[in-house]
């Protein structure tokens, strides 16, 4: 297998915390609204929404990053 070329994994990175900062910020904002209107200004809500941006952020980059060394099929042109 190859490795991956430095420009190709700053781009990945770069990516990766673009991604994270925008789900872990609307999480925060979602987290924020539900907390005010529906939970009487708890702060649960936005822990476990800012959260689950978090997780989601996190999987996309560790699949973003694993992408290099899956092995893809090829389709078959007939």
């Amino acid at each position: 297998m190859s490795n991956m070329s430095e420009k190709e994994l700053g781009k990945k990175w770069d990516r990766c915390l673009a991604d994270g900062a925008v789900k872990v910020g609307t999480g925060l904002g979602l987290g924020i609204v539900f907390s005010v209107l529906f939970f009487k200004r708890h702060t649960w809500p936005i822990t476990l929404c800012s959260g689950a941006g978090l997780g989601m952020a996190y999987a996309n980059c560790q699949n973003d990053l694993r992408s290099h060394y899956l092995l893809h099929r090829k389709s078959k042109e007939e």
